[in-house]
């Protein structure tokens, strides 16, 4: 091969391996500015906030508040003595089924029985002197009008005679005083009901103090006794429900260890007056006879069921924005844009809350907004993942 055709051959290879170099480096830059006009792209992709929609619901037509109540006796009693004295014997414990005035426990009282008897015979010393001073008072004024005898001594005697009787109607009313004390001998049930505690035993000593306002001194009561034909139940209402407290509700309650078995109640009354304390109205409920399971001095759960309001919407709370400027909603308008919308709150429903103004149901808000969003803000709807919903797992209030 000639020298000529060497150095042709020559330059065609070298001109061919600069051709492969310049398209290697030519597709190198191309790519790398595809990569970075890709990365730019998924940079500003990226800033763009994710945020997942809900849309207001209508309010429920019925609602339900669980709160705190306590069940009481129909009627309850503490019994306390209304003599000093010794505890003779007692015949109802804890349990035990009383009728109206059956006998709860004896006492002995010796001073009482000394007080009566000497009432009694006060009483016949009153009757024999006003006997006396009525027969001296009749034979004077049988000798009125004579010489042996003064219209002064007449009127003397007449009056001793009078003053005699009330004596005797004085000594009566001891003694019936002190015969109804020792009726008090006889500790008995003020109403049919049960025992709910027994506080004395035999040997006892125990005191009027507790009956008699005029005794000084400390006194427990004797037994308890619990009137459980009907049971009374207290809860503590929000005062935001104090317009629809009427019969017209219906309430059902739980005990906390029997959830599942719910038991009827009745409204029976409300205080009518709002405790500046907790802000709640006092609801007096009532349970008929035959709800074995409840028993004086149980805490239930009350579920009252109250009329509801259709015409507002309600949210999750976690939609909403506490920011300067008020209660607001984030809403997402045309464009995928946020506006930020100004709202007014209606009552707390639990896991949801209702909106007096501000939004529809047409209007699709953001589920749970970052505080960053701005007003006009460029936003990427995005799908929940399954599962964590917020509009699924928002329900009605219980």
């Amino acid at each position: 091969m000639s020298a000529t055709k060497r150095r042709s051959r020559g330059w065609a290879v070298a001109i061919a391996g600069m051709t492969v170099a310049l398209v290697v480096a030519g597709y190198g830059i191309w790519m790398r500015g595809v990569t970075l006009t890709n990365l730019q792209q998924q940079a500003d992709d990226s800033a763009i906030p994710r945020v997942q929609l809900t849309t207001p619901k209508p309010g429920p037509k019925e609602r339900t508040v669980t709160l705190p109540g306590n069940v009481v006796a129909w009627n309850e009693a503490p019994i306390y003595a209304q003599v000093s004295g010794y505890v003779t014997k007692w015949y109802k414990d804890y349990g035990a089924h009383v009728d109206k005035g059956e006998l709860l426990a004896d006492i002995d009282a010796p001073g009482l029985d000394a007080q009566y008897k000497a009432s009694l015979a006060q009483l016949d010393t009153a009757v024999t002197n006003y006997n006396l001073a009525a027969l001296t008072a009749k034979r004077y004024t049988e000798l009125k009008n004579t010489p042996g005898v003064s219209l002064q001594e007449v009127d003397n005697y007449v009056a001793a005679a009078a003053a005699d009787k009330a004596q005797v109607a004085v000594a009566q009313e001891n003694v019936q005083h002190y015969y109804a004390m020792i009726g008090f001998e006889k500790v008995t049930a003020p109403f049919a009901g049960i025992v709910t505690s027994r506080l004395v035993n035999i040997g006892d000593y125990v005191t009027s103090a507790g009956g008699d306002a005029t005794v000084q001194g400390v006194a427990k009561p004797l037994f308890n006794v619990a009137d459980i034909s009907k049971l009374r139940v207290y809860a503590a209402v929000p005062q935001s429900f104090g317009n629809v407290l009427s019969p017209a509700i219906k309430a059902t309650l739980t005990l906390p260890n029997a959830p599942e078995r719910p038991i009827k109640a009745d409204f029976l009354t409300a205080a009518g007056a709002v405790a500046t304390g907790t802000r709640t109205i006092v609801t007096e409920l009532v349970v008929e006879d035959g709800q074995k399971p409840l028993l004086p001095g149980a805490y239930v759960n009350v579920h009252l069921t109250v009329p509801g309001n259709p015409n507002l919407v309600i949210v999750p709370p976690q939609a909403l924005l506490f920011r300067a400027e008020g209660m607001q909603v984030a809403t997402v308008v045309a464009g995928d844009r946020i506006h930020l919308q100004n709202v007014s709150l209606g009552d707390n429903l639990g896991s949801e809350v209702e909106l007096l103004s501000g939004v529809t149901t047409a209007d699709k808000i953001v589920a749970n907004p970052s505080l960053g969003l701005l007003e006009g803000e460029q936003v990427k709807v995005v799908q929940a993942v399954r599962g964590y919903e917020l509009s699924d797992i928002s329900k009605p209030a219980q």
